[in-house]
């Protein structure tokens, strides 16, 4: 049986650089796997991806020429349906037969076996392999098909027609040549209009020859290297640009290192097919702009890497990666230079003129910029962000904090109406942080109004500062309750509004930050705050506390703690501030030989209580009527564990809570032994329930301990 490896190359004009590496590794995944789906790899085999700006591939090993024959067994039909009552066939089964490509003469050859509870006819049979040239058209067609394209191209193929508008082909980019070699064979499978052959292209300008021809799949990678000056593996390539990248910062100065940016780096990676890292400059004058506006403009506009020095200033050398490699490089480096300058000028200029007018000035012409067709404008809410944060403000720090969260609140939109922003929305609150500043307003504000986004990614610093956190808190509010408020909820992957983000950043801030803010009560006053907007608010509302909740056990369950641990703190419902530290308790007092126990017993009391009639419930505990000597042992206990408990529970040593009431674990097993609860005299019964309810709620503090239970 023959096997070899295989290599396809689509070779295609400029692809789209922020999707080339997905193309390239879903091109390779998908045509291995339909490959072994048909029985022409096996799972030994080994697909390699390749991406270069003009071209997709795939190295595959261990192919078949051939796949192995298959044995199919189909069933046909039950016996009593297939044949008559002398044994001949029906012609239901005929037909059957007919559309399983046999015919009468396979009927006396059919397998009979049972099927369930009846007989049923089964034709066996041998379905040949199918060979390396139509299984590899249909594995090729299907991995064009399922390519992620950002955005399809329509295109006549160049053989054309006169007409316009016949032979056109739909790719991401028009493709012009398609490779597929088996060992060193040509496999003439076709695509996209094309059929293959062994010639590809380097180069466009560096290429030692052109066409290149590939002798065999295994020697792909290198004859495009040698012969063709081009690095087909995005991997290799990518790695390449990080060690030239850190090799050029050495030589630029001492400390000094090239930005940090996995996006920016994938991008450029799919930008060129042999990388040439170079040091450029730009006038030192510029540096007066902030350092963010000048890296963003450097990155999003010209994908230049800055340079920045030891303490992480923007410095006024940058790296550019070239995708020629000229022996004298100055002209490659002056044309960048040249480029970059008015690009820099252009932010000197928007943030002189900026300056001129202070944030406070633009707030009223907030009232022009509509943010939601349901919601108003931008100013109207800028006016709910700041009553939002000065409810939390009044909350968390009083008068003091309350003022200055508001004066932050009131600026924290202004810098959307500037000229920096409107040509970098990216940098909306980082520029309103320099204007304020220049304003002559505190730190605290500066950092507000800055830090009112964050987090704005997962994994994202949150804002400094008890001014920036009541502001980040209220914006995060706002939108939430409005979004929800108006029924726009997010389904499903979409989520326009980033309402997730939203949830999970208040999470992340209550919770990291240990704030002692009570979320119902906070969700009721940001609904206030809408007036009459809202429809009905108290329903979104609850709706959006479940979203919450929803967001706080996955966040404690990516901590680290088990689903089991999260549900019983949850299911307390404390403030989101305590829960690690009660998680902490509940995940200590899990180890003690008691807790089993414990939990058990609790989930039992929980049950016992449910069935309590509502007439029933409200019945006073009364020590005289305990009459077992199990129910006054545990009520002992109980008298010196329970207050000893609950001291430590309001200095918050939930972990010291839980393992004292661990002690009742034998008077708790004693009382369920020898009392019971649900006796006859109505007294007796209403008062053990009583007691119960007493142990129940003081169990029940730290967690709901009957979620231990296993």
């Amino acid at each position: 049986m023959t096997v070899q490896n295989l290599l396809i190359e689509l070779f295609v004009e400029e692809l789209p650089p922020k999707a080339l590496r997905k193309l390239g590794n879903a091109f390779a995944t998908v045509l291995h796997e339909q490959l072994k789906a048909q029985g022409l790899a096996d799972e030994a085999s080994v697909a390699t991806s390749y991406a270069s700006p003009r071209r997709l591939a795939a190295h595959i090993t261990q192919v078949l020429a051939k796949a192995a024959d298959k044995a199919v067994q189909q069933k046909l039909m039950p016996v009593s349906v297939g044949l008559d009552a002398s044994g001949n066939a029906t012609p239901a089964l005929l037909k059957r037969l007919q559309a399983a490509g046999a015919d009468a003469s396979a009927v006396p050859l059919l397998r009979r076996a049972m099927d369930g509870k009846s007989e049923a006819l089964f034709h066996d049979s041998v379905a040949p392999g199918i060979d390396l040239e139509a299984g590899l058209q249909k594995a090729l067609a299907e991995a064009i098909a399922k390519l992620p394209i950002p955005k399809v191209m329509t295109y006549q193929l160049e053989s054309g027609c006169e007409l316009p508008g016949w032979s056109s082909v739909q790719f991401v980019r028009p493709a012009h040549g398609l490779v597929a070699l088996y060992g060193d064979a040509v496999v003439p499978v076709t695509a996209l209009g094309l059929t293959a052959g062994r010639q590809t292209h380097g180069h466009r300008f560096e290429a030692a020859r052109d066409p290149i021809d590939l002798a065999n799949a295994d020697s792909y990678a290198q004859t495009l290297r040698e012969q063709g000056a081009v690095i087909a593996s995005f991997e290799e390539r990518r790695a390449a640009i990080e060690a030239q990248l850190k090799a050029s910062a050495a030589r630029a100065g001492q400390g000094l290192a090239a930005i940090e940016d996995d996006a920016l780096l994938d991008e450029v990676t799919a930008l060129v097919e042999r990388p040439n890292v170079l040091i450029c400059e730009f006038e030192s004058q510029f540096l007066d702009v902030p350092q963010e506006c000048l890296i963003l403009t450097m990155k999003a506009n010209q994908k230049y890497f800055p340079l920045l020095d030891a303490q992480a200033r923007l410095t006024n050398q940058f790296l550019v990666v070239s995708n020629i490699s000229p022996e004298d490089a100055s002209a490659v480096i002056g044309g960048n230079e040249r480029v970059v300058r008015p690009r820099l000028a252009d932010a000197k200029f928007f943030f002189d003129q900026d300056r001129k007018k202070s944030l406070s000035d633009r707030v009223p012409a907030l009232a022009k910029v509509v943010y939601h067709n349901k919601l108003g404008t931008q100013g109207e809410r800028t006016e709910r962000v700041r009553a939002i944060a000065r409810q939390i403000g009044q909350q968390l720090g009083g008068d003091v904090l309350a003022k200055a969260a508001d004066q932050a609140a009131m600026l924290a939109k202004a810098d959307l109406l500037t000229d920096m922003v409107g040509e970098f929305p990216e940098l909306q609150g980082i520029m309103g942080g320099y204007y304020a500043r220049h304003d002559g307003l505190s730190e605290d504000i500066a950092f507000a109004i800055e830090d009112h986004y964050k987090p704005r990614f997962a994994g994202d610093e949150l804002a400094r500062g008890q001014v920036g956190t009541v502001v980040a808190l209220a914006d995060k509010l706002e939108t939430l309750v409005g979004m929800f408020g108006i029924g726009n909820l997010p389904t499903g992957d979409k989520d326009p509004f980033a309402l997730r983000r939203h949830a999970l950043g208040i999470v992340r801030m209550l919770v990291e930050k240990k704030l002692p803010l009570d979320m119902p009560g906070v969700l009721s006053q940001a609904a206030n705050a809408f007036g009459s907007l809202l429809p009905d608010g108290e329903k979104s509302n609850a709706l959006l506390l479940n979203f919450f909740y929803e967001r706080v056990a996955s966040y404690l369950r990516e901590l680290g703690y088990s689903a089991q641990e999260v549900d019983a703190v949850i299911a307390v419902r404390p403030l989101w501030g305590e829960m690690p530290a009660r998680l902490d308790a509940v995940r200590s007092f899990a180890q003690l030989p008691e807790a089993p126990a414990l939990a058990a017993a609790n989930k039992r009391i929980g049950n016992i209580l449910k069935k309590v009639s509502e007439a029933e419930a409200g019945a006073a505990f009364n020590e005289t009527l305990l009459q077992e000597p199990a129910e006054k042992a545990l009520h002992a206990a109980m008298q010196t564990v329970v207050p000893k408990a609950n001291t430590q529970f309001e200095a918050s040593d939930y972990t010291g809570s839980l393992q004292t009431l661990a002690v009742l674990r034998e008077p708790v097993d004693a009382f369920f032994d020898g009392v019971m609860v649900n006796a006859e005299q109505l007294d007796l019964r209403l008062n053990r329930q009583g007691l119960l309810k007493q142990l129940h709620q003081a169990m029940n503090r730290v967690a709901d301990l009957s979620r231990l239970a296993s």
